[in-house]
């Protein structure tokens, strides 16, 4: 190890990692009735509000590129979750929107996720829920 490197287990990088893999199981686990990918969920789960995005709006949102979503909204779209238009005024961006089952199953979704976010950072408080808020919000702006 090289002098003042972080260690894996003093890495925050490498815990939010390891802490994402297990979210991620634990809310397919949770949600296994569902039938879907954690890609899925991610996508579904950033539809759950109702509002159509374009397909850059959504892999900005989940933090993917257009490209690799093109596959996870094939699979939502061969399912009936979801729908693709064309936005009005611009023939060329798509529109992806909910269908009732993809509704049902963001809100499904968006309801796990509140129930487990709530439970884990209950015990923390405000002021460390925020400063974790920040932490994620520095890596997300440094890492574009």
């Amino acid at each position: 190890m090289k002098t003042g490197s972080v260690s894996p287990e003093e890495s925050a990088l490498l815990a939010l990692q390891r802490a994402t893999h297990a979210t991620l199981h634990r809310l397919a686990t949770e949600l296994v009735d569902l039938d879907l990918t954690s890609s899925e969920i991610n996508a579904l789960a950033n539809l759950a509000d109702g509002r159509g995005r374009t397909v850059s709006d959504l892999g900005a949102a989940i933090g993917t590129k257009p490209t690799t979503l093109t596959g996870v909204l094939d699979r939502l779209e061969r399912r009936g979750h979801i729908t693709r238009g064309t936005l009005a005024g611009d023939r060329r961006s798509v529109l992806i929107g909910l269908t009732p089952s993809g509704r049902t199953a963001a809100d499904a979704i968006r309801q796990t996720i509140d129930t487990f976010e709530r439970r884990v950072l209950a015990s923390l408080g405000p002021e460390k829920v925020a400063a974790f808020h920040e932490v994620l919000r520095a890596l997300t702006e440094e890492s574009r």
